[in-house]
């Protein structure tokens, strides 16, 4: 190998490993700084939580009902008039609320 095509190649690897580098560091400090990385941490803990409720409960949960009362409780932790409907309760309200009113409407 000529001497000149050695030193393209040693600047070519150093220049990709410099590169790499500044990329994984990079990326590294962006995702411990983003505000999303502690959300993701508690989501993960939540994942824990139910997986352990899963396995480890006396008697084998609903997983359905688990999700949505998890759901049902982030929502009624904003204010007091939300909440989450599954879809048939969300049904049964449609199907209570349908039909004509009547009255003076004051």
């Amino acid at each position: 190998m000529r001497k000149s095509d050695f030193a393209f190649w040693s600047f070519m690897v150093m220049t990709g490993l410099a590169g790499a580098t500044t990329l994984l560091n990079v990326s590294k400090t962006y995702s411990a700084t983003t505000p999303n990385s502690e959300i993701y941490k508690q989501l993960d803990l939540f994942g824990d939580v139910l997986e352990r409720v899963r396995t480890d409960y006396v008697e084998k949960p609903n997983d359905t009902k688990l999700i949505e009362a998890a759901i049902n409780g982030m929502l009624t932790s904003l204010d007091p008039h939300s909440s989450f409907l599954s879809a048939k309760d969300y049904e049964d309200m449609q199907t209570q609320t349908r039909g004509s009113f009547g009255g003076l409407g004051i």
